[in-house]
């Protein structure tokens, strides 16, 4: 691919609002995921009776360990939808662009 090719691609309206929504759609997991895991720390920090509750009368196994394990779930589903979304719409619309531009 040429720098000429490259800076047309750029240029593009399509191109732009392409970066622009990927980059939304990023930095809206990034803060669900944030949130998240933040929330828990806090969790951690303030509240140990709850973290610390057994998840069923008499077992050894506390609703932090759940709820931590529950929070790396959630990185996994946040990262198969940004590849789902990437490999459905993202990836579709650069190689048509770059088809377009013959790059």
């Amino acid at each position: 691919m040429t720098d000429d090719q490259l800076l047309r691609i750029a240029a593009d309206p399509r191109y732009v609002r392409l970066v622009a929504t990927r980059g939304r759609f990023g930095w809206l997991l990034s803060g669900i995921m944030l949130a998240a895991y933040f929330g828990f720390v806090l969790l951690v920090a303030f509240d140990k009776a709850f973290l610390s509750q057994p998840i069923v009368k008499g077992g050894v196994t506390s609703l932090g360990i759940l709820i931590g394990f529950g929070l790396i779930l959630l990185a996994i589903l946040l990262t198969g939808l940004y590849v789902a979304r990437a490999n459905r719409d993202y990836d579709a619309a650069l190689a048509a662009l770059r088809a377009e531009y013959g790059a």
